[in-house]
């Protein structure tokens, strides 16, 4: 047996490494698209562009507008009647207005507090957002909320804090509010989007190469010369997909060090050593997976529209982009049929935490039952079409 897999395997190799253009598209995804979308995909609130509609144009409200600086904001136009705010947002020249109403100044000189209510003697402006890009958006708001309360804070300091009683600034109950964010102390978002791309393309490598080997031996008619020799279906589907698994973890590593660490300079603190184990029982999973759709696929083309038809939803009930408890139910239910939901936290857990099996361990779980059970459905249905 193992000497019929060891020709397999080797003529798999030989068949992929004849394909440049197939080598070509792995480097690529290893290296430049994890740069790219660490790089290119960001949501934070970053030189965002505002726009201002001063109708009060007084040192209050300059000394407000000074504070909308960079890296968080940057004001790109100034705006001169009503009409051009609906104007500047419809055209994407800014995605947010701030709009400071006449008697500002006024209303702050009398000792009053800048916000968005509606109390009388309230110093009021008003911000419009486009929230086109809902998360950028909320970003933002917070942030402007942020400037105003330490605008506020300002003024109770300047105007010696006599609101009710007449104490200093000083003696008036304060909250301080102290953040500790962990892992990410900077919240660096191309620390997370990279190696999200990276785990994508283990996904999508897995699932490609081993479906295009299978049906590129139904186009060339090889199967049936394959299966007349003493080798068995088992035997076959595991050259098909010892390839893909040894590429893909081999990229994985240059593209975590090389990339993902050396560019970003995001931290590797766990046990490479369970990470790469449970990443090859990722990519047996996910290329069994690769297998029961080549079984179905007549050509290639027909097999990348089915695998990407999977990957959306895949990942989209990962918990990347929204965690499973903040979904529906229904939807939380569904995203246990991803496999990358497996593999994501535990990814994520072992890189960025530092965690061990003992934390990791239904992932891991999770990992093999999908791919015990993908690869004998695969099995069983090739069986079923041979017979």
């Amino acid at each position: 047996m193992w000497r019929r897999l060891r020709v397999l395997v080797k003529k798999e190799f030989l068949q992929l490494f004849r394909d440049i253009p197939i080598v070509l598209i792995l480097i690529w995804g290893f290296t430049g698209a994890i740069y790219v979308a660490g790089h290119a995909i960001d949501i934070e609130v970053n030189h965002y562009p505002i726009a201002v509609y001063d109708l009060d144009n007084s040192e209050s409200s300059r000394e407000f507008l000074a504070r909308l600086k960079p890296p968080q904001f940057k004001i790109v136009r100034y705006l001169e009647d009503d009409g051009q705010i609906a104007q500047t947002l419809d055209k994407g020249q800014a995605s947010l207005v701030v709009v400071i109403p006449p008697g500002f100044a006024r209303d702050v000189s009398a000792h009053s507090f800048v916000g968005g209510g509606t109390s009388a003697g309230q110093a009021q402006l008003q911000v419009i957002s486009d929230g086109t890009q809902s998360r950028t958006a909320m970003l933002a708001i917070a942030y402007i909320a942020m400037i105003v309360a330490d605008f506020n804070t300002d003024l109770v300091h300047m105007l010696h804090g006599d609101m009710t009683v007449g104490l200093p600034a000083s003696t008036l109950p304060q909250v301080n509010l102290r953040t500790r964010v962990a892992f990410n102390p900077n919240i660096d978002s191309a620390w997370f989007t990279s190696l999200l791309e990276m785990f994508n393309m283990i996904t999508i490598v897995s699932m490609l190469l081993t479906a295009a080997a299978l049906v590129r031996e139904k186009l060339y008619n090889t199967l049936d010369q394959l299966m007349v020799t003493p080798t068995n279906p088992a035997e076959l589907f595991l050259a098909k997909i010892v390839p893909a698994l040894c590429v893909t973890l081999t990229l994985s590593m240059v593209s975590l060090f090389a990339v993902v660490h050396l560019i970003f300079d995001t931290p590797v603190r766990g046990n490479l050593v369970l990470f790469y184990l449970v990443s090859a029982l990722y990519s047996f999973s996910v290329a069994s997976l690769g297998m029961f759709i080549a079984v179905f696929a007549r050509n290639i083309a027909q097999a990348m529209l089915i695998l990407f038809m999977l990957l959306l939803p895949m990942l989209f009930l990962s918990g990347a982009l929204t965690p499973p408890e903040s979904m529906s139910p229904m939807m939380s239910y569904a995203s246990l049929l991803s496999p990358m939901r497996y593999y994501m936290d535990f990814g994520y857990q072992v890189i960025f935490k530092g965690n061990g099996i003992a934390y990791v361990w239904p992932d891991v779980l999770g990992i093999v039952v999908f791919g015990a059970c993908f690869f004998a459905l695969s099995l069983a249905r090739f069986k079923k079409m041979l017979a």
